[in-house]
């Protein structure tokens, strides 16, 4: 609980990490609660109403940012996206975090040829460019919402695993570990009770800087026309198809593109700040601003 306090009295301190957690803070809201509020206005066709610009205020508040070229809102659709969006970003980060790290626990912790059995595949994984691979995949499994998290999370899984184990190699040497087990301690206690403690804040450094990635992964999957397919949305769908009306209604790309770019970088300067907050030799910036402010 002091701890969670501390890192709170450190974050107010912070104008830009502060600016940061709330617009990711919005962004999980809206994904969560916005599309009960939008309806069925994401995907309600009006014709009459096609590629309206924004700003025309006496339009209901749902077409305040414009509509489609089938008369959709883009506000509407915004919001609707914002859930498979997100959702694809963080189920294919858990999913890399979670199997990258115990794998990267077992191949730190064991002394015999596991981990190079298992540095040997990361190193396979690696040898193909991520994007071809997800192409190549993606076209033979077909653009499912689960594909696209397999894909994301096996191309994402070496850097866990490289980390998780680099960390474990040098907690292995430590004193309390060489005490943990001349008490008898089991390897399977020793990694769950005191090495994964110490390598998990890591880890979710990582996760938070990866999330950004995935995000834009994906976008750029969606507007290659792999991604997400219709009557499914995505905010890199909306991008793919705006780039036809690029000239002529320029809202159709640009507000979807606005929610990748201020959504990643959120989680970047959010990710940043928390990697300082949790580094000791960095921290003492922060606690300065503190006592500063105080």
């Amino acid at each position: 609980m002091a701890t969670r306090l501390r890192l709170l009295r450190l974050l107010r301190s912070d104008a830009v990490a502060l600016a940061a957690a709330a617009c990711l803070v919005v962004v999980v809201l809206v994904a969560l609660f916005g599309p009960m509020a939008v309806g069925d206005a994401a995907g309600g066709i009006n014709l009459r109403n096609r590629n309206a610009p924004p700003f025309e205020f006496t339009r209901p508040w749902l077409y305040w940012l414009g509509s489609d070229s089938l008369g959709r809102s883009i506000l509407a659709r915004i919001v609707v996206a914002a859930r498979t969006t997100l959702g694809i970003a963080l189920a294919s980060v858990a999913a890399a975090l979670l199997v990258g790290g115990a794998v990267g626990l077992v191949a730190g912790l064991s002394r015999g040829r596991t981990g190079e059995y298992i540095l040997r595949g990361v190193d396979v994984i690696m040898s193909f460019p991520s994007l071809l691979l997800a192409l190549i995949v993606l076209y033979v499994l077909g653009p499912a919402p689960s594909n696209i998290v397999i894909v994301l999370g096996v191309t994402r899984l070496p850097v866990y695993v490289r980390t998780a184990r680099a960390e474990v190699l040098e907690i292995r040497e430590r004193a309390f570990v060489a005490a943990a087990q001349v008490m008898g301690a089991g390897p399977v206690h020793i990694a769950l009770r005191h090495v994964l403690p110490l390598v998990l804040p890591t880890l979710l450094i990582i996760g938070a800087l990866d999330f950004a990635y995935v995000m834009l992964a994906e976008s750029a999957l969606s507007f290659l026309g792999i991604g997400v397919q219709p009557p499914d949305i995505t905010w890199g769908l909306m991008v793919a198809e705006g780039r036809a009306y690029l000239t002529a209604a320029w809202w159709l790309a640009f507000w979807p593109g606005l929610a990748i770019m201020m959504t990643a970088l959120a989680a970047n300067l959010l990710a940043m700040w928390f990697r300082i907050a949790n580094d000791p030799s960095l921290r003492g910036s922060l606690k300065a601003r503190v006592a500063g402010n105080g």
